[in-house]
């Protein structure tokens, strides 16, 4: 459970997640009255460690949900000689997770690249706030973590049909970038011709089912949560923007001054979390929807082998770059003045990584006994302790018919994307017959730009395979 916060800090804490990083003096005086800074030692003489993390953005979990449950940071402490205790405060968003590093009162926490930037320019303020990004959680080399929903049977086909709609995010995070910059590539003006409500992913998600918005633009797992109830379709998939998504871990500056040692071991630990991830993904999954809630199934949808999500903890230069391009856009919405991004991203605690992003779908598929590579899908079973890959989207729905057929439910089917390359659901996809082929597509835009073929159901598409 999350540890008790006095009022003070949840109603800064909440003030700032409204503001997106407005007055964040005022929001460190409220957090810091009466409080004790989170390094200070305990009454049993350990060192307390307070981590912030957001256990349904489940593209952190590496440093949060996954790190926690399994106990990783405690062994790799305990190799420090050191007494640490650990905090653990769970949140919805970035936000107040930054709030709280600016009154001291988190040590290390993990967020998306919008926040992060937000988290780095405020703490550069003052000398006693600054903080450093220090590894990268998860990532999307072409921004699918981030999506655009409707509500299932909505009239509204593309992003042009927003004009005069009002669609809810949350402002300051990357899924308002995306709505944006994806609004302004389809000739329509963020700012005069839709109305942005400023939410909260559960709050957002109420709007959209009961009618308030139009649609709803929101980052992992929201998206995939939502269409997998069946009280949403993909309106617009991130990955078509082709802008690199990410989140990261970051640390006060100066808990990581007087704590070296600990913030090192922090990172052997995220290391050791997203190992496990690489090596037992459907485990990995599972332990994450255990504690968080969410359907195995959408967990597994980002986070599994061939996932949304990639996981890896260097700050590659493609995503520093990535984070550059996002400043513009930050300072244009107003919720940042400006960042050194050089003296906020730092790698010195990494710990030498071996190898890369091992959670990849490979063999051969027992359907159509190919090898599988590059456009492979999955199959999960029932009861069944292993998946199944596929090495193309006809030989899922062949697999999945003879599943069907042996009286076999099917738990999940993964298929990537035709055109972007984005993993979905199989039954929640657009399909394309093109002749013999059947070609899958997360939106209905997508599949009438493939421009060939007819669009089926996705029971069609099956009967045919």
């Amino acid at each position: 459970m999350r540890p008790a916060t006095d009022d003070a800090a949840r109603r800064g804490a909440a003030k700032f997640s409204r503001a997106a990083g407005a007055g964040i003096a005022a929001l460190v005086l409220a957090l810091s009255a009466g409080c004790t800074v989170a390094g200070n030692a305990a009454e049993d003489g350990a060192e307390v460690l307070v981590v912030g993390y957001q256990s349904k953005t489940i593209n952190t979990v590496t440093a949060g949900t996954l790190l926690r449950a399994q106990g990783f940071l405690e062994k790799r402490l305990a190799e420090t000689g050191r007494k640490v205790s650990v905090v653990w405060q769970d949140y919805d968003t970035g936000a107040p997770i930054t709030a709280q590093m600016m009154a001291g009162k988190i040590d290390i926490g993990s967020m998306g690249d919008y926040p992060l930037l937000i988290n780095g320019s405020h703490g550069q303020q003052s000398e006693q706030t600054r903080t450093k990004m220090i590894a990268i959680t998860g990532y999307n080399p072409h921004g699918a973590l981030n999506t655009v929903v409707v509500a299932p049977g909505s009239p509204i086909r593309s992003l042009a049909d927003l004009r005069g709609k009002t669609v809810s995010t949350s402002v300051g995070s990357a899924a308002h970038g995306l709505l944006v910059q994806a609004l302004r590539k389809a000739g329509v003006d963020p700012e005069k011709d839709v109305k942005v409500e400023n939410q909260q992913p559960p709050v957002g998600a109420s709007a959209l089912q009961s009618g308030n918005v139009a649609a709803l633009s929101q980052f992992v797992a929201w998206p995939g949560l939502l269409v997998n109830r069946g009280e949403a379709e993909v309106l617009y998939d991130g990955g078509e923007l082709n802008v690199p998504t990410l989140h990261g871990t970051v640390v006060r500056q100066q808990y990581a001054t007087d704590h070296p040692d600990v913030v090192k071991a922090f990172l052997k630990a995220q290391q050791d979390a997203t190992a496990f991830l690489w090596q037992q993904p459907l485990k990995a999954a599972e332990i994450v929807a255990e504690q968080t809630g969410l359907p195995a199934e959408v967990v597994y949808l980002y986070n599994g082998a061939n996932g949304i999500a990639t996981f890896e903890l260097p700050l590659k230069s493609s995503l520093t770059q990535a984070l550059r391009n996002d400043v513009p856009f930050l300072k244009s919405i107003g919720v940042l003045q400006g960042i050194d991004l050089d003296a906020f991203i730092d790698d010195s605690y990494l710990p030498e990584v071996t190898g890369s992003n091992g959670a990849v779908l490979s063999g051969i598929d027992p359907i159509c006994k190919t090898p599988v590579g590059g456009g492979a899908g999955e199959l999960w079973l029932t009861g069944e302790e292993v998946t199944q890959p596929a090495a193309d989207p006809t030989c899922l729905l062949r697999a999945i018919k003879n599943a069907e057929k042996s009286g076999k439910k099917v738990r999940a089917a993964y298929v990537p994307d035709t055109a972007t390359g984005t993993r979905w659901f199989a039954d929640k996809s657009v399909w394309v017959q093109d002749g013999a082929r059947l070609l899958p597509f997360t939106t209905r835009a997508g599949a009438n730009r493939y421009g060939k073929g007819t669009v089926i159901t996705y029971a069609q598409a099956v009967a045919a395979a």
